[in-house]
């Protein structure tokens, strides 16, 4: 496949044999795009591998909402499932009421790759980003690009807008598994908020900007863009209109085995991309060094065991407080019973997931250090950012 940043849109549409395409006519206002009711047009761009079991919800949500989209850019990564014709037999089915639908397959393209190539061959000044396997608002593409829809034409645009996510639970156990990993929107600072690339939008220019997705990153890719964007910004400023009503539903992990393996993950991704330091750092000294000690001093009887049971009581409401918190929100539709039983899954779920991250950071730093020679992975240099950001 070739470089498609740098070809134009015609020169795309002629280089890619697996595109698929429903059109209607476009005008231009000022060199701005113009989509559904005089609004800048804007790109639904997606990512997919093996999603026969849940595009579905992804489809048809987008087919839902209140403001359509001008196009949707969906790149495969190589499916072996039925992922692919799924799609296009739902484009097909749409009449063109979506605009233009193009889907084509870059096999063994990981994420950050795929949402680079189908940014490139999207159309529109704005890009929506939203993963498979989500199920949108329907207010989700309205809500997310109303700072540039009710913009003035000659006002500053916003580079960037931030949606949020939130838990599409089904059970006891996807319930405590939300209110133990995942925030409630009360749990978000906007001028701090990194959003997840399941509910974001951008301009075009401002993804070519900071360099697009980085990949050489299979995860954790998300944030290390959500801060070449921030770099963009006004000094101290966020790119990111915060934009809580643009909502993204997902499930949250249905297993631990498959919790295990995502938590590992994103701990790989982060020693890969040098984050979260101190986060990881005192991780390791709580479970390597700070419950030897609480349990020596249980061990010990006496006095030594009241300062033992202080320090395990104290460490429980600090660390399982919040899950317990949420999960009072989270799970109104459970039985008495249920709710009871889910209480009792966050202290296992934090343990697999922190085991899962001490067994992921190391592997991501020995790669570090193995690429030490490639120049992108020292992001921070390149932004002229401080540690401060992602200690």
């Amino acid at each position: 496949m070739p470089d498609l940043a740098n070809v134009d849109d015609g020169e795309r549409s002629g280089s890619l044999a697996n595109l698929q395409v429903r059109s209607r006519g476009r005008n231009l206002v000022f060199g701005r795009a113009v989509g559904h009711n005089g609004a800048m047009q804007v790109s639904v761009v997606a990512t997919v591998y093996n999603e026969q079991k849940s595009i579905g919800r992804l489809l048809a949500s987008l087919a839902e909402q209140t403001r359509l989209p001008d196009e949707v850019v969906i790149c495969d990564g190589g499916s072996t499932d039925e992922t692919v014709r799924l799609i296009r037999e739902w484009a097909e089915a749409q009449g063109g009421c979506l605009g233009e639908v193009k889907v084509f397959v870059e096999p063994g393209a990981n994420i950050s790759r795929g949402r680079n190539a189908a940014i490139a061959c999207a159309a529109g000044p704005l890009i929506a980003v939203t993963d498979a396997g989500v199920r949108l608002d329907k207010d989700w593409l309205k809500n997310l690009t109303a700072p540039w829809d009710g913009a003035p034409q000659d006002a500053a645009e916003p580079l960037a807008a931030a949606g949020f996510f939130v838990p599409d639970c089904r059970g006891v156990f996807e319930t405590a598994m939300a209110a133990t990993v995942l925030p409630l929107v009360d749990d978000i600072d906007p001028e701090r908020f990194l959003p997840s690339s399941r509910s974001v939008a951008f301009l075009k220019s401002a993804w070519s900007a900071a360099g697009g997705y980085p990949e050489w990153l299979d995860y954790c890719e998300d944030l290390i863009f959500d801060f070449r964007l921030n770099a963009l910004a006004a000094e101290g400023n966020s790119a990111f209109v915060w934009r809580p009503d643009a909502l993204a539903h997902f499930r949250p992990r249905s297993s631990l085995r498959s919790f295990w393996l995502q938590y590992y993950r994103y701990a790989r991704g982060d020693g890969k991309a040098d984050l979260w330091r101190k986060r990881h750092a005192v991780r390791y000294a709580v479970y390597l060094v700070g419950l030897p000690i609480l349990g020596m001093l249980l061990w010990k009887g006496g006095v030594a065991r009241l300062f033992g049971l202080a320090g395990l009581l104290a460490g429980t409401v600090a660390y399982f407080g919040r899950p317990w918190q949420r999960l009072h929100a989270l799970s109104t539709r459970l039985t008495r019973a249920e709710r009871w039983a889910s209480y009792l899954l966050p202290p296992l779920i934090r343990l697999v997931g922190d085991l899962a991250k001490m067994a992921g950071y190391p592997p991501g730093l020995l790669w570090r250090w193995r690429n030490r020679a490639r120049k992108e992975i020292y992001w921070r240099r390149l932004l002229g950012k401080t540690d401060a950001l992602t200690d």
